[in-house]
């Protein structure tokens, strides 16, 4: 059984940080590529970024220069650091294998002052 399991979001000032985790189990971590989507109130679900098994990462726009995203194999852990938040990045966050339809349940973050 495939299991993916987001932890890491929180309410956060504007210009704050926050770090995503994603805990995979039921599949062989390190021959997926992984990603990061998150869903706003009322929009649709998003891609953020996405790293694949050779480490090479692909960012959304909105993401450059300000999210990172990383993955640990031998924790079957999959990251994404989150710098300079602002209002717009509030939202519902999901982890997914890049290529296949697998989900987390998500980790809900809100950028508020």
């Amino acid at each position: 059984q495939v299991q993916l399991v987001e932890s890491g979001g929180d309410l956060v000032q504007p210009g704050g940080s926050l770090a995503l985790s994603c805990i995979v189990s039921g599949l062989n971590f390190d021959s997926y590529a992984m990603a990061w989507y998150r869903q706003a109130p009322g929009k649709q679900r998003d891609l953020v970024a996405w790293i694949n098994t050779a480490g090479l990462t692909h960012y959304a726009d909105s993401a450059k220069g300000r999210f990172t995203i990383s993955r640990d194999d031998a924790k079957s852990t999959l990251y994404l650091r989150m710098n300079n938040l602002q209002p717009e990045d509030t939202a519902v966050y999901y982890c997914r294998t890049r290529d296949l339809n697998w989900w987390g349940q998500g980790t809900q973050v809100t950028v508020s002052s």
